[in-house]
């Protein structure tokens, strides 16, 4: 599950004490509430240029430049600007809000595929996930021009104090002559302290080098959150 019901007990954050001692112990309904309070105290020392830090976890040999403005896993996925997705709500999380204020990342290339590593949030506009979309885009597709793409929800590396999303994407591009291409892609995104921190490989299915993979792909997103607070 994405989100943790909260109850009063010992060992919760400091901040969610201090929240039921003034509204009173286990009322129900307010575990969002108390995730907010809990999380909300980290959000002044996050540094987003520290997601540089993680470079140092791609195989040798790989070319690394830095993503400049705003971006999205559609855009990684290689979908072009006015793609669309079924069922339509599902698309939050192909392309969330942004903010080329806070967003900071980087990219690299090398043999096992591509490697794109970005975190993203804005001061006034809070990035927070919708705890029904686990229900309604367990699987969903994303089209734009002649690529079209199937995307699978799957399981994500728990993150203390964050909500982790997983996504496994198809893509197929229809070129000229009716050839096709397929790319593969795992994305995994950890949102947390109003901030949304994710990572997208994608490899060539063709491609005789092993890929990096989901693997890879997870284990990177939990060392990117863990540099973004450190």
């Amino acid at each position: 599950m994405w989100y943790q019901t909260g109850v009063c007990r010992n060992g919760l954050f400091l901040a969610v004490a201090v929240l039921y001692i003034v509204t009173g112990c286990g009322a129900p309904g307010t575990s969002t509430e108390t995730s907010t309070a809990a999380t909300s105290t980290v959000k002044p020392q996050l540094n987003p240029a520290k997601i540089s830090r993680v470079r140092n976890e791609l195989p040798a040999g790989y070319e690394v430049a830095d993503i400049v403005g705003s971006a999205s896993p559609a855009a990684f996925w290689g979908f072009k600007p006015g793609w669309v997705t079924e069922p339509p709500q599902c698309g939050v999380l192909a392309g969330p809000v942004s903010d080329d204020a806070t967003t900071k990342g980087w990219s690299g290339s090398g043999p096992g595929g591509i490697v794109h590593a970005l975190v993203t949030g804005s001061p006034t506009s809070p990035v927070t996930l919708d705890p029904v979309l686990q229900a309604e885009c367990g699987q969903w597709t994303v089209m734009s021009g002649n690529t079209t793409g199937t995307v699978n929800l799957i399981g994500a590396p728990a993150i203390d104090g964050a909500t982790t999303v997983g996504m496994d994407t198809r893509a197929v591009t229809v070129v000229e002559g009716g050839t096709e291409t397929a790319s593969a892609a795992y994305t995994f995104s950890a949102y947390f302290a109003d901030y949304l921190a994710f990572v997208t490989v994608v490899t060539d299915p063709g491609s005789p080098n092993p890929p990096l993979g989901q693997e890879f792909a997870a284990d990177l997103l939990v060392k990117t959150v863990s540099a973004l607070r450190g």
